[in-house]
């Protein structure tokens, strides 16, 4: 059985190696560029990977596209503006603030706001609930036994 999944553990990680991106170009200048752009583009598919760091399919295809509009000439900001206008915003890994993306800025801090003031309205309203209780002598002494060990076990 060890061997069986060893096997097709195997034969998937071969797979997956034989689709890998295009082969790299001889030239190590292109190369340097195509990793810098694409690590600074988020992968559709993951998403919280950039297309450098994916092997997801998709990720491999713009891998090869970004390298092909390099060879092609193209600038790194004509490559990044192609991606947006094709993928949206999302595809960058910081997009820019704008008010299409003001939720994506502004919603990490509206809800640690909200979770704030949630807790302190509950902090609030525990405190209304909870009433100065007042011991009894009986229940001090209870209490004091109950802190030695010499507890009254007769309720």
């Amino acid at each position: 059985m060890k061997n069986l999944v060893a096997i097709l553990l195997l034969a998937i990680s071969a797979q997956c190696a034989a689709r890998e991106a295009l082969p790299a170009s001889d030239d190590p200048v292109l190369e340097e560029r195509v990793v810098k752009l694409t690590s600074e583009l988020r992968c559709l598919v993951c998403q919280n990977q950039s297309l450098a760091d994916s092997h997801a399919d998709l990720a491999i295809d713009l891998k090869n596209q970004v390298r092909a509009q390099m060879q092609a000439g193209k600038s790194d900001t004509e490559i990044r503006d192609y991606m947006v206008a094709r993928y949206g915003d999302f595809v960058l890994y910081d997009p820019p603030f704008k008010p299409s993306t003001l939720l994506l800025w502004a919603g990490p801090f509206a809800l640690l706001l909200v979770g704030l003031v949630g807790l302190a309205a509950y902090m609030r309203s525990r405190r209304g609930r909870l009433s100065d209780v007042e011991l009894t002598p009986a229940d001090h002494a209870r209490a004091e036994a109950l802190l030695r060990g010499t507890g009254n076990e007769n309720r």
